[in-house]
């Protein structure tokens, strides 16, 4: 189940919970009670491959070229 981000209409706060995508209208504030909650918008953060593989993008100037999600480029 993923994690979504919610903002209560009754007490102003937002929340993240554990919920089913399909089945989350009736969700309760977790600081109030209230089921008046608004899905946000989220985003996310993919991890790639390990740290030892060379392929993170480079944001320098050091003049050489960098590979960044399989695109490669010469500076």
């Amino acid at each position: 189940m993923p994690i979504y981000e919610f903002h209560c209409d009754k007490c102003g706060r937002d929340s993240e919970i554990l919920v089913r995508s399909s089945d989350w209208k009736g969700t309760k504030c977790p600081h109030c009670g209230s089921s008046k909650l608004d899905k946000k918008f989220s985003t996310f953060a993919a991890a790639g491959g390990s740290s030892d593989s060379g392929g993170a993008c480079e944001m320098g100037g050091g003049g050489g070229g960098g590979c960044c999600g399989g695109h490669c480029h010469g500076h």
